[in-house]
């Protein structure tokens, strides 16, 4: 018995160093979750959390978030389309629609590694291969909308970034073989005429008319239209941030650029015309792209808090107060045709948002707005026979 005793003490004791061992090193392998006042990495951060310039918009009430949001679209957007008419306006300038392009990449490129290193996770999600895809359509889309500034009035170009539904239901069509409903045929009808409208009459008032800026921004349009799906499909598959979404994609665009302006021997004119006129261009584009950068950040706060159709919503506003502006701050000629065709672009967009929100709009049928006034005739009538 007493040798079973010592049996069971040394089982007992040897359970007992192994449960030791066990607890000892269960400590090493310990997860930890970080409260929400903690900070974490945006990849893990609450759902609810909407940061814009360093601002948690989550702490304040819908109302005032939107106020905010509407704020920073219009004001950052606004001196952003003023600023970039106003280096086109400098005498000499229009051909260096590339350069500008290059010095705005560089300061994007700027501003989105200083973002990046205000955050926690630092680290390049995304591939490499995808990024030069990205950065060559992004070269496509802000190059050749900036070039497009030496033959085309503003309005005219920023008439032409309202229709981006027409190359992408073109592409859907021959592509991926999609069928649409009434509404987005409607949509693309409705902008292709306020186009083809909006373009006729500054062809007829304009006398710097030039076809060649209609098709830059065509191209700038049909690139823009593919860079959307390409980058929500690379943020989304490899969970990667807007701050290293713009570094990279920037950066390396940047290096196109600079490659193909040195081998067309277009770099160094533009440096040249460019230090001659220092604040005029490289103390414009600063803050141009600045102005530009802020401005997004809250697009994309706007879409997260209330949506895509209460942003668009705001976007085209402020497209049409860019342009009204144009013709108030820019001395240009002026025909009621551009009023006419741009309404028409504007129905095009709402006919465009409503194909997409039809659960969330419930228009009036015809034949309810007909009944509805032979209602209101026959009560007239009573009330007058009374």
């Amino acid at each position: 018995e007493e040798q079973k005793e010592d049996n069971n003490s040394t089982e007992c004791s040897e359970l007992g160093i192994m449960d030791l061992k066990f607890t000892s090193s269960r400590k090493y392998i310990s997860i930890s979750v970080p409260s929400k006042s903690q900070t974490m990495s945006p990849h893990i951060k609450s759902v609810d959390d909407v940061v814009v310039l360093g601002m948690n918009l989550s702490k304040f009430n819908k109302p005032t978030q939107f106020f905010i949001c509407v704020s920073g679209v219009f004001m950052f957007y606004l001196i952003y389309g003023y600023l970039q008419e106003l280096i086109f306006s400098v005498e000499g300038f229009k051909p260096f629609g590339w350069y500008l392009t290059l010095v705005q990449f560089g300061f994007y490129s700027i501003f989105g590694l200083i973002e990046l290193q205000l955050i926690q996770d630092k680290r390049r999600r995304i591939p490499g291969k995808t990024y030069m895809i990205i950065a060559f359509l992004t070269v496509g889309t802000m190059g050749l909308s900036n070039t497009s500034l030496g033959y085309l009035n503003y309005p005219t170009q920023v008439i032409f970034k309202c229709c981006k539904l027409i190359p992408v239901m073109i592409g859907g069509v021959f592509i991926q073989g999609k069928r649409y409903n009434i509404a987005d045929v409607s949509a693309a009808l409705c902008m292709s005429l306020g186009l083809i409208w909006f373009t006729l009459a500054d062809s007829t008032v304009a006398p710097n008319f030039n076809l060649t800026g209609v098709v830059l921004i065509s191209l700038a349009l049909c690139a823009d239209a593919v860079i959307g799906n390409v980058q929500e499909k690379a943020m989304k598959l490899h969970n990667g941030s807007n701050s290293e979404m713009v570094l990279y994609s920037y950066s390396i665009g940047f290096v196109y650029i600079l490659f193909g302006l040195t081998c067309t021997s277009g770099l160094s004119p533009a440096v040249t015309f460019c230090s001659k006129h220092p604040v005029q261009t490289y103390g414009y584009a600063f803050l141009f792209s600045l102005t530009g950068y802020f401005g997004i950040s809250f697009v994309l706060a706007l879409i997260k808090i209330f949506g895509a159709l209460l942003a668009v919503t705001v976007t085209t506003g402020r497209k049409a107060m860019t342009i009204v502006l144009s013709f108030l701050f820019f001395a240009k000629p002026f025909t009621f045709q551009y009023v006419w065709s741009g309404l028409l672009v504007v129905l095009g967009i709402f006919l465009n948002v409503y194909s997409k929100n039809m659960d969330k709009i419930k228009l009036p049928s015809l034949c309810g707005l007909w009944k509805k006034g032979v209602e209101e005739r026959r009560t007239r009538t009573l009330s007058q026979t009374v």
